[in-house]
């Protein structure tokens, strides 16, 4: 099926995200367990893992639209040189995907692609818990201190 050439960009460019994503969070995820933070380095693992399937899924859909995915272009990773400063970049770029996805959601209702617009609706409600976890990491953070935080991790 023939999709709009402007949607298949956006898909693109969600992809281009997804994939910085990856990236980043496998990084972030190899430098906890590096440190020891195994708790941590699990969680952010199994994050890297769902961005990945939403690259999936987006690849699948331009295929479908009869667009060729674009997997060579990747965003600026930003590496934390610890826990909080990555937390701040993971929660930085989750937050830019929700507001690209809903930007997405508007632009595939305007040209009536409701198949698109359903995707991205399921992929936005991952990437909301994305920000809901990491906000939640850094208000522990803030509760109980980095190293008291940090020793929770280890376990």
């Amino acid at each position: 099926m023939k999709g709009d050439q402007k949607l298949i960009e956006t898909l693109n460019a969600l992809l281009a995200d997804e994939l910085t994503a990856i990236n980043q969070y496998i990084v972030h995820s190899e430098m906890c367990a590096n440190w020891g933070y195994e708790r941590l380095h699990q969680a952010i693992e199994k994050r890297a893992i769902q961005e990945m399937k939403h690259a999936e899924k987006l690849i699948e859909r331009i295929l479908f639209l009869e667009g060729t995915p674009i997997v060579t272009r990747l965003n600026e990773i930003t590496i934390g040189p610890d826990v909080e400063a990555q937390y701040r970049h993971d929660l930085a770029a989750e937050e830019g995907a929700v507001k690209a996805y809903n930007e997405g959601i508007r632009q595939a209702t305007e040209v009536g692609d409701n198949g698109t617009r359903e995707l991205l609706e399921s992929i936005l409600q991952d990437e909301e818990a994305h920000v809901d976890w990491l906000e939640a990491q850094l208000d522990q953070i803030e509760q109980m201190g980095l190293q008291n935080y940090l020793a929770v991790q280890a376990s």
